[in-house]
């Protein structure tokens, strides 16, 4: 799958046989397409930050930071987001793609062959006989899969079969590190899922992290964060939501996306990635506590 979602998303507005062939989406999409094609050839420009920590690494977050606020601020025009709604996919895509100029330098400092965007990732596995004598010559290995707007982890190749006879069956899947939500905002119905999302990856993948990252929040006071299974809740703009028809009223401010949150994705991701994660009983036991 192509890291480029945001682009692949304009591709598929332009190539698309039945819808945005009107004249004004036509009109609307050719003035977005130079506009990406900037701020995709700026990131790829710029190298960082890595693996290694350094001191020019909050000036390059910085600089991706100003370039994103300058596209989003771009893209976010009225005409565009009443042109192109949430169904359309064309503003949430572009935060999904900026994680992956956040993190792409990082990942490639692990493997060229690391896990990165979205995915279609690994939930469970199970195993499906018709009869008895099929689950003797052949697993049956069938694996489910659930959608996630970002990752960083690995794809793993395995081989069942059953033992001393049979067929063999090949499978692939991508079993995330870490998993991210992408919102452009937040609401309880939607926290929900992607708590329930992250309940199912860490109860097949223990280590697993499960981010959220929004633009702004609508939640009230009356949710309690707690009780939901993910690590940790980034609002970019540091903006409760407001609806479409206010955000473009004289006189409201629309908050930029902050530096120093996306700072603090950054290095979560980066320590997190660079720790031992020790997950066995023989790590607790020598401590004395096991969780």
């Amino acid at each position: 799958m192509s890291v480029y979602v945001h682009g692949d998303n304009i591709l598929q507005k332009e190539n698309h046989l039945t819808k945005y062939r009107d004249e004004l989406s036509k009109q609307y999409l050719t003035e977005i397409r130079p506009r990406y094609e900037e701020w995709k050839a700026a990131n790829l420009a710029i190298s960082g930050p890595t693996r290694v920590c350094r001191e020019t690494d909050e000036s390059i977050i910085t600089e991706r930071v100003r370039l994103f606020n300058e596209y989003k601020d771009f893209l976010d025009q009225q005409h565009y987001a009443e042109h192109f709604d949430s169904r359309s996919n064309l503003h949430s895509s572009a935060l999904e793609e900026f994680m992956y100029f956040l993190f792409k330098d990082l990942t490639k400092d692990y493997s060229e062959h690391a896990l990165i965007g979205k995915s279609h990732a690994f939930k469970d596995i199970f195993f499906r006989s018709a009869n008895y004598i099929s689950m003797v010559t052949s697993p049956n290995t069938f694996v489910e899969k659930k959608d996630h707007d970002f990752v960083i982890g690995s794809t793993i190749n395995a081989k069942f079969q059953c033992a001393g006879m049979g067929s063999v069956d090949n499978v692939s899947f991508d079993m995330p590190a870490i998993a991210i939500e992408c919102k452009t905002y937040l609401d309880k119905t939607m926290l929900e899922g992607a708590s329930t999302a992250g309940e199912q990856l860490k109860s097949r993948n223990p280590n697993a992290m499960y981010i959220v990252v929004a633009e702004r929040l609508k939640l009230t006071e009356a949710v309690n964060l707690k009780k939901y299974k993910v690590d940790q809740i980034y609002i970019l703009r540091k903006q409760k939501n407001t609806d479409r028809e206010f955000r473009y009223l004289e006189g409201y401010v629309a908050n930029p996306i902050y530096v120093d949150v996306v700072w603090h994705l950054f290095t979560t991701v980066r320590e997190y990635l660079e720790t031992d994660w020790h997950g066995k009983i023989a790590d607790g036991i020598e401590r004395g506590y096991l969780i």
